[in-house]
């Protein structure tokens, strides 16, 4: 070699380690991390929704060119509060899911076990077709289940290692005289379930009630609620004990829903109404915000790519949970706590949803609420629209779905406080180690766009570092080597870097998970 090359690589050493060390250094000592809870093993869980079982209207995709539009774009028309599924501006038709299809289930066993929850607001009006031959919509129901696809339900959960959470019809199809809930529908779809073998491990009584008006139910209010609810868990205790009974499902958003014309009843007067509702799981629904298909619903509960990586966005996860904790310790407190519907926002998501950008968002949200103590999270969908971690079409890995793999691989059941973000835009959370009772593993999330950051790491460990190389690509790398499923769809080998003890350079916008040594 060269005696001016040798001086050239001195050089740039040498002024690399003065420039390391003139950059603050993030000391942490993991061994010092104290245990504060556990999840549940099917914490990572999932949403099928309903119409995607049955095949119905849902979020029509983005056009292709979405993404390179500005991110504040008014997508939607002025249709003002009213979510009209036959608004072709906002939905398109889309088949009934194919359950049996390799690639998916392939891809979802990866990630088992899981709950899945098949709800939604199509199931608040579905009539299951327990008779062949009955080919009458009744009045008070809006579509068909037919036993053909549920049993794919029951026979995609078998195969992938997942329980079921559903929710029951509750509009006027089954509705007494007096207005009154009753289980005929409801004793239909779970007798069928028994039939094939399947089982119903939670249900909630139908999908979001505080927004009534979803269930096509008219002057629907809190007493209401209560009293449905009581014949319900009445019903349910004497026919499928087992069966958990999961509420309230209330939805809120990230931003403050304040206009006068949304029908929302009271989340207090719902919990505390007599007959007062008791649930075995309390759940609520959270998205950030709506998504630029509902842009017409106010600019103020929007949001932007250019605010994806923001404390601001992220930190609404901790608003909304403080709102329901509250609710949970007044009414259900030392019960489940889940987030049984969530993603980057309402309305299907936003375009950005499928990239690598609402990776951080993704992570970062498991991470907070595990510490917070929520014991299940069920993102909102598996499958479908821009919410979906894997393609609808295609069925191919979305980045998300990588990153949920890695989670799943990785990130135990015992919850460890790593404090708060330890500088500005970067993220700590600790588990323990699938698999080990003692190993420990670091989430390291770098929301910068231009800053890395420089920690301290006391122990040797295996790396897993997510890149992209733009931050809306939609091709993900593990430690610099692009995650792809091989020609015959299965999933690579997701192998760390061993790297030794000491300062450890994390790059701007990357995600890291470090597998540290005993």
């Amino acid at each position: 070699m060269k005696r001016s090359t040798i001086l050239s690589i001195i050089c740039v050493l040498f002024f690399s380690n003065q420039i390391l060390a003139q950059k603050k250094v993030i000391q942490l000592v993991p061994s010092t991390f104290k245990q504060i809870g556990t999840i549940d093993e099917r914490f990572q869980s999932y949403n099928i929704e309903m119409a995607e079982v049955i095949g119905g209207n849902f979020w029509r995709p983005y056009d292709k060119n979405e993404l390179s539009k500005p991110s504040n774009k008014e997508f939607a028309a002025n249709i003002g509060i009213t979510i009209d599924h036959n608004n072709n501006s906002l939905f398109q038709a889309i088949p009934p899911i194919n359950l049996y299809d390799k690639r998916l289930r392939t891809l979802a066993a990866a990630l088992g076990p899981v709950y899945v929850r098949v709800s939604g607001t199509w199931a608040n009006t579905v009539y299951f077709r327990d008779n062949d031959a009955d080919t009458t919509l009744p009045a008070g129901f809006n579509a068909y289940l037919t036993k053909q696809q549920w049993k794919g339900v029951v026979d995609y959960l078998k195969a992938v290692n997942a329980k079921l959470v559903t929710s029951f019809a509750v509009s006027d199809g089954v509705r007494d005289a007096q207005g009154f809930w009753t289980p005929v529908e409801a004793t239909k779809l779970i007798n069928y379930t028994k039939l094939i073998g399947g089982e119903i491990a939670a249900a909630e009584l139908f999908n979001e009630p505080n927004y009534g008006t979803g269930a096509g139910l008219k002057e629907y209010n809190e007493e209401k609620f209560t009293k449905d609810i009581a014949v319900f868990s009445k019903f349910a205790k004497a026919t499928l004990p087992t069966m958990a009974i999961v509420g309230p499902g209330l939805v809120s958003l990230g931003a403050p829903l304040s206009i006068k014309s949304v029908p929302m009843m009271d989340n207090e007067k719902m919990l505390s109404t007599q007959p007062q509702p008791k649930f075995d799981i309390f759940s609520y629904h959270f998205y950030g915000a709506v998504s630029q298909r509902c842009a017409s619903f106010g600019k103020a509960l929007t949001t932007s790519r250019e605010d994806a990586l923001s404390e601001n966005w992220l930190a609404r996860t901790d608003t909304i949970y403080t709102k329901y904790n509250e609710l949970y310790k007044k009414y259900d407190a030392g019960k489940p706590f889940w987030l049984t519907e969530t993603a980057d926002a309402a309305c299907g998501g936003n375009p950005w949803a499928v990239t690598y950008l609402d990776c951080f968002r993704y992570l970062d949200q498991m991470g907070r609420l595990a510490k917070n103590g929520v014991d299940v999270i069920f993102h909102n969908t598996f499958a479908t629209s821009e919410y979906g971690i894997i393609d609808q079409k295609t069925h191919l890995p979305r980045p998300k779905y990588w990153a949920a793999l890695l989670w799943h691989q990785l990130m135990g059941t015992k919850v460890f406080d790593a404090g708060l973000k330890i500088e500005e835009g970067v993220h700590v959370y600790a588990h323990n180690t699938v698999g080990k009772n003692k190993g420990m593993t670091l989430l390291i999330l770098n929301t910068n766009v231009t800053q890395s950051t420089n920690i301290n790491i006391p122990v040797s460990a295996e790396r897993y570092t997510l890149t992209s190389d733009e931050l809306i690509g939609m091709k993900v790398k593990l430690n610099g080597k692009e995650l792809l499923l091989n020609e015959k769809d299965e999933i690579p080998n997701m192998k760390g870097e061993k790297v030794k003890p000491g300062i450890m350079i994390f790059a701007p916008s990357t995600i890291t998970f470090l597998v540290l040594s005993q």
